[in-house]
């Protein structure tokens, strides 16, 4: 300041100046005086916000002359008084202003020695003398946290809550000597949330809005710009401290919703609190409940007629008016814990030991606490009884995320209290555990492939296994030995209703439709990351239940699955809008943005043949999009999705979010397609299931669709292709995963020059395919999915027999247990045969023949299908291949390869194989809808 007051006094009367020389003098000089003149300005309050205010205000230039705040607590100072020492301001610490009514002098002659010119009140809990108030030239400005004259006092925002407010906010005034009935400088207001606590409130909106308004306010005093605007007589009220006990005791006698507002009003401090069991409670977490009746345990609560109920919830309760509210935790001895677990024998936890990465971890976030307490921290400090306030809470958790890489709850705060416990909730959360209970269900236990192995057999609905409510069950056989595996529940009608329910809750309610999309993205990764610890297991149920060979199950319908997972979870904050330079309304300007939305609550119906890997082609697009789901899963072959129902809770899945019904065709999917909540409905299977589905939902609530039907698809072998590559491709195109492939090649096109030659390599192949366990390693060739599958086979067999193919290798059932059937081969296939035209989905390779350098008309012959999937081409000629991978009229085309598939690459079919994508970034588009937002200025 020195070093520029001099430049400003040299003398440059002897200098001839330029034009760009005074200028820049003139600026600086402005500076100079613009430094000099800045507001003397006293800070008098406390708090983390009082500190934030400071720094706003230095931060704009003001010149804060002195803070005033509270004495040490313990060896914990204010973080006002913390944040000004360490700029070098005068700091204060005053435990009282006044004695009884009178300014105390010693206190007054500190306070006059900085000479402010306007007292700063952002946060005070001291009663502040008038001689104060009044001294400086432009007196006093205080913040009050509700729209004044609604809630004087000191408990303002707790009485917002409490009356049901559906407005809220703060105001900052012109200090007097009333009560906060000063003069209104200026107000800002906010919707209050029916859910809204102090703390959600405090932290949405009045810590950070009330930290701008209080720097805009001391601005506008600066520049003489400050309105004084008296107060209204009218609505006024005075609500009391909420200091005592007596206070904050809740009537019972109240509808759910006071209740409800009494409660959150009072959380998370200073409680609100009652009698249960004869033991003071107090109870923090509280909504209104609007599910159906629940089980639990009774217990009593003091002037309560009707008993709570405790679940796996928390603790319901009912209101004078019948209505219910549910409450999450309690406080119990000073003990926070889960309403659900009050009165249940205390469990007996091994505490984790730290490795020395997670030591390391442990001393960085002892720093952390010792940083916010301002205290030394020992195992059983307890983070709240030593001081911490709600922003601390917020605090804590983003430094966790930065420091550890975990993202807690503030809930998991509230409940860790001490840093002993605190770390043991980290730990877990790094090693990808969670701190919420074991999730226990009724499983299904087996002892197979070598290996124990469980699995659910209910229906899942809002992240609990639960019983049909018609009493139904479905037979799951495996197919290998044509045994019972196990009775699975079969969804009714009324269970897709109960389903959609949640999963509408959990999507317009439910922390899922407001987390960051980020944080989505973690969560299907862990998923990702938890199918894959369990690959084997998954691989070996999906074995059992569908015939899957396991190798391929645990490469193919398990592997692709973990992938697609992997790959729609790094998709989930890359869904992007666009900005669109429109005409604008003159004078004014006009701009339109696009937003990419979830549609909402989906249903989704998937076929047998891959039962996991067609759940998850789905749902990983359909949650990474940020909707919530209702699945049926094949009725022959539901248990991979039961298994991954399970996994999604592990990994943290919101209840709620996913639902998987096993059930027919006809009872729960049809409720499925016809369920007017249900906005998407993304099916795959057979044409004619795809056309019932799309005109339902036509007639329900014109759902959105996407279908992924049948498929007869075209596999042109030209002659100049490498034979041994062809053979190979041709193998895989019909026999993969025994012919149960959507995109199987129905029909396979051979040139004529090579078309004896090949069919000959082909039944040597087929001679050689080792047929048997699907869970042996050798086995290439397993069992079909189910015996009326099988069936339809042996007739599909007979049919082309009985035509005039003709049948070179196979056709029959292999002589031993289990739906066995031998690889088929057909040649000598003619265009108007049914075997020409209808899809098998099974085992049995179609061969016609083409003549010799007949490019357009085997084009035309492999377009004549109603069908569109796949197609491919084998040749070495680019030319070629180019042509006719152009002119197939199908959604895939393979060249010089088959069934390669990525999750990348988008997969879907034309004509009556359906429309709409699975598989990268297209299938975004299957459950995304845009909206265009148009602005003036």
């Amino acid at each position: 300041m020195c070093c520029l007051v001099l430049i400003c006094c040299i003398n440059y009367d002897h200098i001839e100046p330029e034009e760009e020389d005074v200028t820049f003098a003139t600026s600086v000089q402005c500076q100079i005086y613009s430094l000099l003149d800045r507001m003397r300005v006293a800070i008098i309050g406390q708090s983390t916000f009082a500190g934030e205010v400071y720094k706003q205000l230095v931060k704009d230039g003001h010149k804060v002359v002195g803070v005033f705040t509270v004495p040490d607590q313990g060896n914990r100072e204010d973080p006002l008084a913390t944040t000004a020492a360490a700029d070098g301001v005068k700091v204060f610490k005053f435990k009282s202003w006044r004695k009884k009514g009178q300014a105390l002098p010693e206190v007054l002659e500190q306070y006059l020695s900085v000479d402010p010119e306007l007292n700063v009140m952002p946060f005070c809990s001291q009663f502040i003398p008038m001689e104060v108030i009044n001294h400086p030239k432009n007196k006093s400005i205080c913040y009050h946290p509700s729209i004044l004259p609604r809630h004087r006092g000191a408990s303002s925002i707790n009485w917002t809550l409490m009356c049901g407010d559906k407005k809220g906010g703060f105001s900052i005034f012109w200090a007097d000597d009333g009560l906060d009935t000063g003069p209104i400088l200026l107000q800002r207001e906010v919707d209050v949330d029916p859910n809204d606590t102090v703390d959600t409130l405090y932290n949405r909106f009045m810590y950070p809005e009330g930290i701008k308004a209080m720097a805009e306010a001391v601005t506008m005093v600066a520049n003489g710009t400050a309105p004084k605007v008296t107060q209204p007589a009218e609505g006024a009220t005075y609500d009391p401290m909420l200091n005592k006990k007596e206070l904050c005791k809740i009537d019972w006698n109240q509808s759910a919703e006071a209740l409800h507002n009494f409660i959150r009003g009072l959380d998370s401090s200073p409680g609100a609190w009652t009698v249960i069991d004869g033991q003071e409670v107090k109870l923090f977490g509280s909504k209104l409940y609007t599910g159906s009746a629940v089980e639990g345990r009774e217990v009593a609560i003091e002037g309560l007629g009707t008993a709570g109920i405790i679940h796996k919830d928390g603790l319901l309760l009912t209101g004078s008016d019948g209505k219910k509210v549910n409450v999450a935790r309690l406080s119990v001895d000073g003990k926070m814990m889960n309403a659900a677990k009050y009165g249940a024998a205390a469990e007996a936890t091994e505490a984790v030991e730290l490795t020395a990465e997670e030591q390391g971890i442990s001393e960085k976030l002892k720093n952390t606490w010792k940083a916010i307490l301002n205290i030394e921290i020992s195992d059983d400090t307890d983070f709240f009884k030593s001081g911490a306030g709600s922003m601390d809470v917020v605090r804590l958790v983003e430094e966790v995320k930065e420091i550890a890489g975990v993202s807690l709850e503030n809930e998991d705060v509230y409940m860790a209290t001490t840093f002993a416990e605190f770390i043991q909730v980290v730990v877990l959360k790094l090693r990808g555990g969670d701190t919420k209970p074991v999730f226990e269900y009724d499983a299904i236990k087996m002892h197979v492939n070598n290996m124990d192995i469980e699995y659910p057999h209910q229906l899942f609905i809002n992240g609990q296994f639960v019983n049909a409510t018609g009493g139904k069950v479905l037979k799951s056989i495996n197919p290998a030995t044509e045994e019972l595996i196990c009775d699975v529940q079969c969804a009714s009608k009324d269970d897709v209703n109960t389903a959609v329910a949640a999963a509408k809750k959990a999507f317009y309610e439910g922390p899922w439709g407001s987390m960051n999309a980020r944080d989505r993205g973690m969560l299907l990764f862990r998923l990702a990351d938890l199918m894959d610890e369990h690959k084997e297991e998954l691989a070996t149920i999906e074995s059992i239940d569908s015939g899957a060979v396991y190798t391929l199950a645990l490469k193919t319908h398990v592997g692709m699955s973990i992938d697609t997972w992997r790959y729609f979870a790094g998709w989930c904050d890359k869904i992007q809008g666009t900005t669109i330079p429109i005409n604008n309304a003159r004078p004014n300007h006009n701009l339109s943005i696009t937003k990419r939305e979830p549609i909402g609550v989906c249903g989704l119906v998937t076929p047998w043949n891959y039962p996991l890997m067609m759940l998850s082609w789905k749902m990983a697009a359909c949650l990474a999009a940020g909707n919530t789901v209702v699945i049926k899963p094949a009725q022959v072959s539901p248990l991979t999705a039961l298994k991954f129902a399970e996994l999604t809770v592990k990994a943290g899945i919101p209840p709620g979010v996913i639902n998987v019904l096993p059930g027919t065709g006809s009872q729960c999917g049809q409720a499925i397609a016809d369920h007017p909540d249900i906005r998407k409905l993304g099916f795959t299977g057979s044409t004619e299931i795809g056309q019932v589905i799309m005109r339902s939902c036509a007639n329900s609530n014109l759902k959105k669709v996407s279908l992924e039907l049948g498929g007869k698809s075209p596999f042109i072998i030209f002659a100049d292709c490498d034979l041994d590559k062809a053979v190979r491709f041709g193998m895989s195109s019909v026999f993969f995963n025994k012919g149960e492939n959507c995109i199987a090649a129905g029909r396979l096109f051979v040139e004529e020059a090579i078309h004896d030659e090949f069919v000959k390599r082909v039944v040597e192949e087929c001679k050689k395919m080792v047929i048997g366990d699907p869970l042996n390693r050798s086995t290439a060739h397993g069992p079909q999915n189910h015996k009326a599958h099988f069936d339809k086979l042996l007739e599909y067999v007979d049919i082309g027999v009985k035509e005039g193919a003709t049948l070179v290798y196979g056709g029959k059932k292999v002589d031993r247990p289990g739906f066995f059937l031998h690889p088929t081969v057909f040649t000598n296939v003619q265009d108007h045969m049914f075997v020409a035209k209808e899809e098998s989905f099974g085992p049995i390779m179609i061969i016609s023949k083409f003549g010799n350098g007949e490019v357009e008309e085997v084009i035309k012959r492999a377009n004549n299908t109603e069908f569109g999937l796949a197609s491919g081409v084998m040749t070495k000629d680019i030319s070629k291949a180019l042509l006719v991978s152009e002119k197939l009229d199908a959604g895939t085309c393979f060249v010089n390869t088959y069934n390669k598939t990525d999750v990348a690459a988008p997969f879907g079919g034309f004509k009556q194989s359906g429309f709409g994508k699975d598989l990268g970034e297209e299938a975004l588009n299957e459950y995304l809808k845009t909206k265009t937002i148009t602005f003036e200025y």
